[in-house]
């Protein structure tokens, strides 16, 4: 299945198939206990990444390389912040503590029954959105609180009372439901990743050095997960990737340090202008801008896509949303658990309820198509020229999962062994000390991908490029 899969990834790519034996993809679902095919459809974007950079490889050296992608790691990477180890006062490695708020947050953030007999699952996590949430439910943020609160609504007026409250929270759809919703059919006329010409510029050639993105400046303004996971990837191909935070935005520290790897990071607070002069002085230099921001909040401070053309031509402008960019849903807010909700994954999650994947397979995956619509946007601008605007959606990523079909899975509560997870591992040395992480899905056979910077503290570097 992991074939049908590239095929599609390399649909978006316009340029037919890479030669036979170039992509070797090893391995197959399913590795946690759930029916979709997470580890192939995210090997097989993996893949397409593999390709990408042997694109930009081929117009640096003439040559190409081969890449190997197993599925088993590719579904690791899935749920890699559990897979991120930290040194405890034994001086042994053991898995790094989640945050009690973290986990409080899963446990009500969860599918539950409506008065109308359907399901709807309201998200709570970020302090500012969860109480919006509980501002619209007037109860408590506990799991019988919540239950309580949900069972009083029907469900399509409880999606629309959060909407209005620009909060976060869908009704359970089928697959058929979602396809047939106008949101739906917006986004099931679009690729996988939209690539879209935004402004003329004068071909930019690839600079010297050994790695396929040597010389690529990459500015991060993401969190939590799709985004950070795109800039991530860029940095293991040599970009040097700066990530851009307000201070007083919150975070999710585990996802920081585990998604941080081979960044710089920063600290700049646009709705200051001082500081929002300095990042547009970086974006003149800059070669790819990331952000994942609800659509048109970033043209309130200047730096829509076609702004960002005028400013720095040849820009490739990165958007990463919830719902995409199109569509009656397009300017509401999202997160892993509301893709699977409204595309119908959630729907078929266990045979007697709605459940969530045992995995962020929306997040991540959307992540590395971000990064590969990067890959191939800066190909084209070394070729042609141009400025670009890359689009990628958790929706879209859902729709994909979906389509791989299903698999059987033996038992419940599947996961990697700790030996194979061991395997997996490398070790970096940070300024917080000593971590054990998963190393790069993606391996090749001239470049191999890495982190050439350790992960950082965030906000611990200055908002300039190295020279």
């Amino acid at each position: 299945m992991a074939a049908k899969a590239f095929e599609e990834v390399m649909q978006v790519r316009g340029m037919g198939m890479p030669e036979s034996g170039e992509v070797e993809i090893r391995g197959s679902d399913p590795v946690y206990s759930t029916g979709f095919r997470i580890g192939e459809a995210c090997a097989a974007v993996v893949g397409g990444i593999g390709v990408a950079v042997n694109d930009i490889w081929e117009l640096k050296t003439g040559r190409r390389q081969k890449a190997k992608v197993d599925a088993r790691h590719a579904a690791a990477s899935l749920r890699s912040t559990q897979f991120l180890y930290t040194m405890g006062d034994n001086g042994a490695f053991e898995p790094a503590p989640e945050t009690p708020s973290m986990i409080h947050m899963r446990t009500i953030t969860q599918p539950w029954p409506t008065r109308d007999g359907r399901w709807f699952l309201a998200h709570f996590n970020l302090p500012h959105l969860r109480d919006r949430v509980l501002r619209v439910l007037e109860c408590e943020p506990t799991p019988e609180s919540v239950a309580a609160a949900v069972r009083r609504w029907d469900a399509l007026d409880l999606e629309e009372a959060i909407a209005e409250a620009r909060a976060c929270g869908a009704m359970v759809r089928s697959n058929e439901e979602w396809l047939e919703h106008p949101h739906g059919q917006v986004l099931r006329n679009k690729p996988l990743v939209e690539i879209i010409k935004i402004g003329d510029s004068e071909p930019e050639p690839f600079s010297e050095g050994d790695r396929p993105l040597s010389g690529i400046r990459v500015l991060d303004l993401t969190r939590i997960l799709a985004g950070p996971i795109a800039a991530r990837t860029l940095a293991e191909n040599g970009a040097d990737v700066l990530m851009v935070a307000a201070e007083h935005l919150p975070q999710v520290m585990e996802h920081v340090r585990d998604t941080s790897h081979g960044k710089r990071s920063c600290f700049l607070d646009l709705t200051k202008p001082e500081e929002s002069a300095k990042l547009k002085e970086l974006v003149k230099q800059a070669d790819v801008f990331s952000q994942g921001y609800r659509p048109g909040i970033m043209a309130k401070h200047g730096f829509s896509p076609e702004e960002l053309a005028e400013v720095r031509p040849g820009i490739i402008y990165v958007s990463i949303s919830c719902y995409g960019a199109d569509g009656p849903f397009s300017g509401r807010a999202g997160w892993e658990q509301l893709a699977q909700t409204v595309t119908g994954i959630c729907k078929e999650g266990l045979p007697d309820r709605p459940a969530l994947l045992p995995a962020a397979a929306c997040d991540y995956t959307t992540g590395y198509l971000g990064a590969y619509g990067a890959l191939l946007a800066l190909a084209r601008r070394a070729r042609e020229g141009g400025s670009y605007h890359v689009r990628v959606s958790l929706c879209q990523s859902g729709m994909y999962i979906y389509r791989q079909g299903k698999t059987d899975y033996p038992e419940p509560d599947m996961n990697l062994s700790p030996t194979e997870v061991e395997a997996l591992q490398m070790r970096s040395e940070t300024a917080a000390g000593p971590i054990r992480h998963l190393r790069p899905v993606l391996e090749l056979s001239e470049t191999s991908p890495h982190w050439s910077r350790p992960t950082p503290v965030l906000g611990g570097d200055r908002p300039e490029w190295l020279s």
